[in-house]
Parts: C-alpha cells; sequence; structure tokens
C-alpha cells in the first residue's frame, strides 16, 4: 500500500533551532507544510526560524519539549495535534556528540545521555507519529525521516564512536520501522550528512572540524545544512512515493 495523500501537510522537526533542523523547518514551510519547529533550550533560535517561515506566508510553531524523555514527546504531540492538526511528516534530526575522547576514557553517563538523545528520542518520536499516521490507527499515511550520520558508516575512532554507534542504532532502526509499517501508509527512511558546517562540532571540542577532514572528502568540501535539507523534503515529498526503508548518503562522496 502506498501513502495516503492528505490536504493538509504538518511537519514536526525535532532540534530545529539550528544547523540541519532549521534548515529543514525553512524548505517545509517553504513548501506548504504547517512545521512545528521543536528545540530544547534556545527559544530565540527557534523563533528565529519560525518567524522566517511567517515572514514567507507559512505557518509555523515553536515547541519546547525534552524529546529524549517519554513525557516530553507526548507533550510536543499534544501541542501539535492541538494547534496544528494531525502530523503527516516527521524529520527526527535531533542529535548531540560531545567531547573527542577514545572509549576508555568514556563513562555511563555520558554513554546514557548519548544513546537518550540520540536514539531513544527517535524510537518515542516514530511510535507517537505511527499512532498517528498509520491506517492501522485510522490514519491517512505519513512519512518519516531519521538523521543519521557517515558516522555510523565510519565509526569516528579516536573522537566518538559512541556517537557514532548511536547512529548506526538510527540506521537499524529505520530499516526495521519501515518494515513493519510499509502496509500502513507509511514510509520511513533515512539520510546520512557526511561533514556539515553546523555548530555540533563545536560540541566535540573542534569547531573548526569540517575545515580539516574536508581533504578526506571526494568532493573536497563541507555540506550545507541546505543540502541535507534538499535530500529530506524529497523524501517527505509524493516523488519518494516508492522509496521506504532507504538509506540516503548526503556525504559528498564518502
Amino acid at each position: 500500500m502506498t501513502s495516503v495523500s492528505t490536504s493538509r501537510k504538518v511537519a514536526i522537526i525535532t532540534g530545529a533551532g539550528r544547523g540541519i533542523g532549521a534548515a529543514t523547518a525553512a524548505l517545509a514551510g517553504e513548501r506548504g507544510y504547517a512545521v512545528c519547529v521543536n528545540y530544547l533550550r534556545n527559544h530565540q533560535a527557534a523563533q528565529q526560524v519560525v518567524d522566517s517561515i511567517l515572514a514567507r506566508g507559512g505557518e509555523a510553531i515553536a515547541v519546547q519539549a525534552d524529546v529524549s524523555q517519554e513525557e516530553g514527546v507526548q507533550a510536543l504531540f499534544a501541542a501539535v495535534d492541538r494547534e496544528l492538526g494531525k502530523v503527516t511528516a516527521l524529520v527526527n534530526n535531533v542529535g548531540v556528540l560531545e567531547r573527542q575522547m577514545r572509549l576508555d576514557h568514556m563513562d555511563a553517563e555520558r554513554l546514557t545521555r548519548i544513546f537518550r538523545n540520540n536514539v531513544v528520542s527517535y524510537f518515542l518520536c516514530s511510535r507517537e507519529a505511527v499512532k498517528r499516521m498509520s491506517t492501522a490507527y485510522g490514519g491517512c499515511g505519513g512519512v518519516i525521516v531519521n538523521v543519521s550520520s557517515m558516522a555510523s558508516k565510519l565509526g569516528s575512532p579516536g573522537e566518538y564512536i559512541d556517537y557514532a554507534a548511536s547512529k548506526g542504532a538510527v540506521d537499524s532502526m529505520t530499516i526495521g520501522l519501515a518494515k513493519e509499517v510499509a502496509q500502513e501508509g507509511v514510509r520511513v527512511n533515512c539520510v546520512r550528512p557526511g561533514s556539515v558546517y553546523t555548530e555540533i562540532h563545536a560540541s566535540g571540542g573542534e569547531p573548526g572540524r569540517v575545515e580539516r577532514v574536508k581533504a578526506n572528502i571526494p568532493m573536497r568540501r563541507g555540506g550545507q545544512p541546505e543540502e541535507l535539507a534538499n535530500a529530506i523534503l524529497w523524501l517527505l515529498s509524493a516523488e519518494a512515493s516508492y522509496v521506504t526503508g532507504a538509506i540516503v548518503d548526503v556525504s559528498g562522496g564518502l
């Protein structure tokens, strides 16, 4: 069964106050989605994304929620139900990494933070989306796009193998969930960014990381958030109606 089209397109984008999430929210607004810009702490950044969408005649709201926690996810989806309507597109984009180090220096608290934010949040948000999208629940179909990382393929040795492993879990979850809901009008796909110019590298302690590694990229440059947003919006669109369970590398050839 293919996804059932709906007249109103409603998108939730987690971690959408900056980087890839912000670029995706802006493009979704341009493409006619009513957009929920989810954020954790930086209300000003999220509101700027909302304001840019509104200025172009779109519809958007900012919703604060910690999607690594079950109650936060439930509150997020309840707010969207109330203010925008039933979600038809979910972009699981939220992600964290911590300072570069080897495994033998990592503690359990760090690992728990990484996996709660980068894996548990994707499962919880996807669960709530499926309950609203799936024809088995009376929904009209929808699309989920997970944002992974080429780290899942490369391993990130000596930097953050915990982050890489969390993104490997996202890849596996994408494939499994796509098969679970393929007959229920829901498509599930994944994009794997390579080295992209976003603020996340500062969290790892190396704001200029893309400049350091770009010589190893076949295209010899880092990516821009907008290039990832274009791939995500294609996967959300009817042009990708026969695509599910796919992992699309947007990585300059890595």
